[in-house]
């Protein structure tokens, strides 16, 4: 029987407050056994700990702490000493640095590249500091991320969070030991170059994610996307394998623990 793990989904977000505790266990109960949950703000990480640490389902929560690069218009270099502060005092709990990374659409609106930039290498610095790999958003800057990803390296590497691009993109983040996040991107038909791209990647490069509750398949736009969904975005993700279900949905979970060390 295969098992899966949503390798980025915000559980702790407010649109699934009313039906989160039956949502996980009927996760569960479709061999989602586990949820890693990348933190966006500091205003959010003590719920996220809160939620983690009292989770009452089956289905296990996995925590990240981070900041997002949509969230920081009133951050400052004090945000980044409390993120320190605070990945230390959870470090046994954490299994990863994140949500972090550079968006080239925010940075055009706002003229924070900059910004991003300080706050994605002070992520890189915590995430070799306490030992975890790193969960990254791109959008539009896969030039950026990849040179400050080469000028200061991740030691434990991580995951490129929601990989949309060519085939010679993701192969230079796989060069650096980096997993990339498959999700809701592969349903879609005009996604062609990513489609292709992800067929020719090697499997031990691949890891499933829904993004919930953003970022929704193909076919239900304007809908709640849910961690439920990572079947859907399993079976797009076989037609378009050469593996058997069975050999890559193991090969998958494999990667999982190999890069978050879990057993």
């Amino acid at each position: 029987m295969n098992h899966f793990t949503d390798s980025h989904c915000h559980i702790d977000f407010a649109e699934f407050d009313k039906n989160r505790n039956d949502l996980l266990e009927q996760c569960f109960s479709e061999n989602i056994t586990k949820i890693i949950i990348p933190a966006v703000s500091p205003s959010t990480w003590q719920n996220l700990l809160y939620l983690v640490k009292n989770n009452q389902s089956n289905c296990q929560l996995l925590p990240c702490l981070g900041i997002h690069p949509w969230y920081l218009d009133d951050l400052t270099n004090e945000h980044l000493a409390q993120l320190d502060e605070t990945i230390a005092q959870n470090k046994q709990q954490l299994i990863a640095i994140g949500e972090t990374g550079l968006d080239g659409v925010i940075a055009k609106a706002q003229n924070n590249l900059t910004k991003q930039q300080t706050f994605f290498e002070f992520h890189i610095h915590m995430a070799n500091k306490y030992a975890l790999p790193l969960i990254i958003h791109h959008r539009r800057t896969h030039q950026e991320t990849l040179q400050q990803l080469k000028s200061v390296p991740v030691e434990n590497a991580g995951i490129i969070h929601a990989f949309s691009g060519s085939y010679q993109q993701g192969k230079a983040y796989i060069d650096l030991g980096f997993k990339l996040g498959i999700g809701g991107t592969i349903t879609y038909p005009r996604a062609e170059k990513t489609i292709k791209a992800v067929k020719r990647f090697p499997v031990d490069a691949l890891v499933l994610e829904t993004d919930a509750p953003a970022m929704p398949l193909f076919g239900m736009q304007g809908q709640v996307n849910s961690p439920l969904n990572i079947g859907t975005v399993f079976a797009h993700l076989a037609k378009i394998r050469d593996e058997p279900k069975q050999q890559l949905a193991e090969a998958i979970e494999e990667n999982i623990k190999q890069v978050f060390r879990l057993t």
